[in-house]
């Protein structure tokens, strides 16, 4: 006999309502063990939701009534599929009668996967435009830099008065890694 369990999850987004519905709905479709959230799909931090993840083991169905259950939008419905299904761990919507255990739900999953990966393509696509457009404009982009160029030609004039990185890194408060990319920068300044 097989360990594997039916797990559930229900949500619904305000104490005015409640998850009788749901729970009633998964419980016909065989599920052994409900897991919910009385809050909104926008929020993150959804406990039910998340105890669900840490317990579902691989070869576990996880069954709601509907896919939009499972996150705050198309998006983290996605990308909450994609971590299940890597982890082995199947997936059935009742409303609209996905079930990832059969040949038609394994297409569909195909089909979540590619479109969580074209999500992650449009996000990197979009960040890179948005730092090329930060970049032509001047500003900074990325983590600001450890060291400005007064400090970095600080740490050149420390090397050449025979301190070592560790030194003139104890003395500017920073890595030796930070040291070194400032010599590199020091180098480009004096040229």
């Amino acid at each position: 006999m097989s360990n594997h369990q039916s797990i559930g999850y229900v949500r619904v987004s305000t104490s005015k309502q409640t998850t009788d519905q749901q729970r009633d709905a998964l419980e016909a479709a065989g599920v052994t063990r409900i897991f919910e959230d009385v809050m909104s799909g926008a929020r993150s931090d959804r406990p039910g939701l998340k105890a669900l993840l840490e317990y579902a083991r691989e070869g576990d169905t996880i069954t709601v009534v509907a896919l939009d259950r499972l996150g705050r939008s198309m998006t983290h419905v996605i990308l909450t599929i994609e971590e299940l299904q890597a982890r082995g761990i199947l997936i059935r919507s009742l409303r609209e009668g996905v079930d990832f255990t059969q040949p038609v739900g394994r297409m569909l999953a195909g089909i979540f996967a590619s479109l969580a990966e074209y999500e992650r393509a449009l996000i990197r696509e979009r960040a890179e435009a948005a730092r090329e457009a930060a970049r032509l404009r001047g500003k900074q982009t990325g983590r600001p830099r450890a060291l400005d160029e007064a400090k970095v030609r600080q740490a050149w004039s420390l090397r050449e008065a025979g301190f070592t990185p560790s030194e003139i890194a104890a003395t500017l408060k920073v890595s030796r890694a930070t040291v070194y990319r400032a010599f590199d920068t020091a180098k480009t300044l004096a040229h």
